[in-house]
């Protein structure tokens, strides 16, 4: 038989040596401050093996000392950690209202953050202004920029890799026009990957709110749109083709214009139904979910058919997906206070299969801390090949 091109490479000491120092650098990433000797039991690693390959982490900027622990007989070993500034990531979240920018470090500390309005009418006009927001937060930062390595970029719809277009970001006019992903990439000087947000802030509320302990958890994006990240085993599920989640595309039966589940939840919704109730003036959701609070018998019936419909959406997801957790967030989702105790009564009456349904423990931030988390496994791995 001929060769197999893509048989792994033999074996060589360097290659050994890389594998045993990101061995090192992932058990003290994720175990915690370590000596040598500690290092050395939990790897299997010879104790010269673990001083040579720290001794290069060390140089190299990735690890540094930080103590030390006291032995017996009055001894005691150096502590070693991974040092959070050898390298940072950037996350970003387009939205329809506002562009979220947050810089973190390699221990997942966001060391700075801004907001800025998106008052973009064009999608080349939206693109400036993300580059320009997050290139004014790395210079006022302080970071070295050489050492910002990846961004992961939140945006509405799905992001087609092969021809590196948004799709289905119906929010922002003009998104899907072709280049502008290598616009931003160009504009801020390094690579990026874009990511649906609704995915993102799945993984954001996995890594840092309320997913963290669920085997096969839902997040719920109800805002401007409507959208739905799938966490699994702490992997996000996209489907075929990057679409799985776009329940906003769901049939929603008896309506003659957009006739899709989006319609009928996202917060234009809310001040519709609202209306139908007998509310008047200017209204936003949130006015809508401010004047439930307050008893107004309108906003109440809103409320409630707005439970009701997300109920459905729920129960649709549960048959297909059978999660463990549903996690309700989005600008609509942070008035979980008023619309879980519909949403469980509804699916009482509607199906067998009833997941636990909470509030997003991140709120806003879901999407943003969501890029966060996606950028850091690149830019840890960039910090690592780079030394």
């Amino acid at each position: 038989m001929g060769s197999d091109g893509g048989a792994e490479q033999p074996w060589n000491p360097q290659r050994q040596r890389s594998a045993n120092e990101r061995l090192l650098l992932e058990r003290l990433r994720t175990g915690g401050p370590a000596s040598r000797a500690q290092l050395s039991r939990d790897s299997g690693l010879s104790k010269p093996t673990v001083s040579s390959a720290l001794a290069v982490l060390e140089q190299a900027g990735l690890v540094h000392e930080v103590g030390t622990l006291s032995l017996e007989r009055g001894r005691s070993a150096v502590l070693y950690a991974p040092d959070p500034t050898a390298g940072y990531a950037l996350g970003i979240d387009i939205g329809r209202g506002w562009v979220r920018v947050a810089l973190a470090d390699l221990d997942a500390t966001v060391v700075a953050r801004s907001a800025v309005r998106n008052t973009a009418r064009t999608s080349g006009v939206l693109a400036d202004l993300v580059v320009g927001a997050a290139r004014a937060l790395m210079e006022q930062s302080g970071v070295d920029q050489a050492k910002v390595t990846h961004a992961v970029v939140g945006t509405p719809g799905v992001f087609d890799e092969e021809s590196r277009r948004v799709r289905y970001a119906r929010n922002l006019p003009g998104w899907g026009r072709p280049g502008l992903a290598d616009r931003l990439g160009d504009g801020l000087g390094m690579p990026i990957t874009l990511h649906n947000d609704a995915n993102l802030a799945a993984l954001g509320e996995y890594a840092f709110g309320v997913g963290a302990s669920s085997r096969l958890f839902l997040y719920l994006m109800v805002g401007t749109g409507l959208g739905m990240g799938v966490v699994s085993e702490g992997r996000l599920f996209t489907g075929a083709h990057g679409g799985a989640g776009e329940i906003g595309f769901l049939p929603w039966p008896g309506r003659a214009q957009r006739p899709d589940a989006e319609a009928v939840v996202c917060a234009e919704a809310v001040v519709a139904t609202a209306r139908e109730y007998g509310m008047t003036g200017p209204l936003t959701a949130s006015d809508v979910f401010d004047a439930a609070r307050a008893r107004v018998p309108a906003a109440l019936k809103a409320v409630e058919t707005e439970g009701e419909h997300l109920a459905l959406i729920v129960a649709a997801a549960a048959a297909v997906l059978d999660p463990d957790l549903v996690v309700l967030g989005g600008g609509v989702g942070q008035s979980a206070d008023l619309l879980l105790p519909v949403i469980r009564r509804s699916l009482r009456t509607r199906t067998p299969l009833r997941p636990k349904i909470v509030a997003g423990a991140l709120a806003e931030d879901a999407v943003l801390m969501g890029a966060v988390a996606t950028a850091l496994d690149a830019a840890r791995d960039m910090a690592f090949r780079r030394r």
